[in-house]
């Protein structure tokens, strides 16, 4: 029995080592089996390829690329060496050199991660030389964007250092390396970035490089990123940001038949080259330190505001659709619609006396907020209660793509905001709420929020009798399609026959001698526009405007909105109507208002409401 047992032991024993033997050779060497980041007998190196470039949609060369040298560090192979002298080569303190070697440590032993970012040229060529003195660093070549138009910093965005953050969301990257981090350079990431090539690197006992691993099996080339042409027209960008130069405020402009996104201006802006080299996050710090110009806060996507009258052509078709107006319909007008016996509670008519009674064209042109409070009215109160009649009114306002991101592909954006009646009930939550709550709504104020692309959008919609396309920045990118989200219409809830006698009035708003854009017009070109004055309780009202042109074959649909500019034909009107001409033609007639545009600054305004802000905090204060 004991001899038996002995042997059974002994075959127990020499099974278990086999075992671990298999289990060495197939798991812990498996010649099929890639390395690991952490392994000790493999170093990996990367090669990184040039990102897209990205044009225009005439083939304008927005963004390039330029090379860019990166000091990187392996911490366990980092030797003894002199500080000061390493830290004098890379112009960096000694207490930056133990915070940068602390992060690496951290982030890992044996993974490469960047040290000193973004050298130039200049010191690439000095370190070069010196470089083998300081084990475990090394310099790593890598790509850096190059804007050679100083234009669109808010569509183009820029690409920054990878974070601890970033990492956990995608192992794809590794600390330090870079990865767009807006606009389009983060909407289409992986399209511009390409993908990085991967050499595995033999190491034997004593960590000496002696070859390929596994003769290069595992070894992948670099991907160069795909080019990336945009929408945007980079001229009639430019011209836009020259137009808005010392104003707050933004422009977009939609080519109707497609929806790609024509101009994308928010001012005020920067230079995007200062997202660039080594005094990038110097730079990023100024810029978004700025409280009072915010030039990374996108107005034309994120800025919500009331839309003022050009609201006003929705109630219109509202009601067309509805049935509770036609063409000929007319109300009478005392200069305002009065909602209350109280003596302000009147929507006074900001364009004064237009005569009386007035049908919806002349109501159009001359801005008659009487007849679009009535027409409100009218449409909320056709159905049996309040609430009824406002998810009604509601959805037909949506389907405009009002209260919504468009989704479309731009990085940021806000959904505005269009009410309902669970929004009332919840603000009336004690009262039965009437019409005569919300009549605000008719032209534009109330509740209601949009940003401007959402009013440019809007604006396509009219100009093309009742149906978008998403807005998008992507026109083509290298052997693919883009998404057909971009190229499926969607169609409005009114129908196409409504959409002509709310045209004509915006054809005379600019053409009529009273209508209240007629300075803005320019000869030759039929353009369909609607002025706006959106209450600020803040300070001075904003001006708006819209517009598309031409009026039967649109090629430009277009939203202009000017934070404190006074009344929409004062600065938003010229605005659009020099864009459109501009896009059109390529020329400019009336020159005096492109100077008085160009020249034009509200900066004064800008201060002096600083100044109230801050008098009325200092008031609290001491209160």
């Amino acid at each position: 029995m004991k001899r038996s047992g002995l042997l059974v032991f002994l075959i127990i024993i020499v099974g278990l080592i086999y075992i671990g033997k298999l289990f060495y050779l197939q798991v812990l060497t498996n010649p099929y089996k890639k390395p690991t980041l952490n392994s000790s007998a493999v170093k990996i190196k990367y090669d990184y390829p040039g990102r897209g470039y990205i044009y225009d949609r005439n083939g304008t060369l927005l963004v390039a690329n330029q090379l860019s040298y990166d000091i990187m560090i392996i911490p366990n192979e980092v030797k003894p060496l002199d500080t000061l002298e390493f830290c004098s080569l890379l112009k960096i303190t000694k207490e930056d050199f133990i915070k940068k070697f602390t992060k690496a440590k951290t982030y890992s032993w044996r993974i490469p991660s960047t040290f000193v970012a973004q050298l130039s040229k200049t010191d690439y060529a000095f370190l070069q030389e010196k470089m083998h003195k300081f084990k475990g660093f090394y310099i790593q070549k890598r790509s850096l964007r190059e804007y050679p138009i100083n234009s669109a910093a808010n569509v183009l965005g820029y690409i920054s250092e990878v974070n601890e953050g970033m990492l956990k969301k995608n192992p794809y990257y590794q600390l330090g390396e870079l990865i767009g981090t807006y606009g389009v350079e983060k909407t289409y990431e992986t399209t511009l970035r390409g993908t990085k090539g991967v050499k595995y690197i033999q190491r034997n006992n004593i960590n000496k490089e002696i070859g390929p691993y596994k003769n290069g099996k595992y070894d992948t080339i670099a991907i160069p990123g795909k080019d990336l042409t945009i929408t945007i027209d980079s001229k009639l960008q430019q011209y836009g940001e020259a137009l808005m130069a010392n104003k707050r405020g933004g422009i977009v402009a939609i080519e109707p038949a497609t929806g790609e996104i024509l101009a994308l201006v928010s001012t005020p802006t920067y230079n995007p080259n200062l997202m660039v080299g080594r005094e990038r996050s110097k730079n990023f710090s100024k810029l978004y330190l700025d409280s009072i110009n915010k030039p990374l806060f996108d107005r034309g996507l994120k800025g919500e505001y009331p839309p003022g009258s050009p609201f006003k052509v929705l109630t219109a078709l509202v009601g067309l659709q509805e049935k509770v107006i036609d063409t000929k319909s007319t109300i009478k007008c005392f200069g305002g619609y009065r909602y209350g016996s109280r003596p302000n509670a009147i929507m006074a008519c900001h364009c004064g006396t237009h005569g009386s009674p007035i049908a919806l064209n002349k109501a159009i042109y001359r801005s008659c907020n009487s007849y679009f409070a009535n027409t409100y009215r009218k449409i909320i109160e056709k159905y049996p209660t309040a609430g009824e009649g406002m998810n009604v009114w509601s959805k037909h306002i949506k389907s405009f793509g009002l209260g919504s991101y468009l989704h479309n592909d731009l990085s940021v954006g806000d959904k505005g905001l269009i009410p309902d009646a669970a929004f009332y009930n919840h603000w009336y939550p004690n009262v039965r709420w009437r019409a005569t709550y919300t009549i605000s709504n008719s032209i534009g104020q109330g509740e209601i929020k949009t940003t401007p692309i959402q009013l440019a959008n809007m604006t396509a919609a009219v100009a093309n009798r009742g149906f978008y396309y998403t807005p998008h920045i992507v026109k083509h990118i290298a052997g693919e399609n883009i998404d057909e989200k971009f190229t499926t219409p969607k169609v409005t809830s009114i129908d196409k026959e409504h959409f002509e006698p709310v045209i004509e009035g915006l054809f005379n708003v600019l053409e009529n001698p009273r209508g209240t854009a007629n300075w803005s017009r320019v000869k030759g070109i039929e353009i369909c526009g609607k002025t706006g004055t959106a209450e600020n309780p803040h300070g001075q009202d904003h001006s708006i405007f819209i517009a598309f042109a031409p009026k039967d074959d649109p090629k430009i649909a277009i939203a202009v909105f000017v934070e404190n500019g006074y009344w929409g034909s004062r600065w938003a009107g010229p605005i659009a109507s020099l864009m459109i001409e501009k896009y059109l033609t390529g020329k400019i007639t009336k020159t005096w208002e492109e100077q008085r545009m160009f020249n034009g600054s509200l900066q004064e305004e800008y201060d002096r409401q600083l100044e109230l802000e801050i008098k009325e905090k200092l008031e609290k204060q001491n209160q």
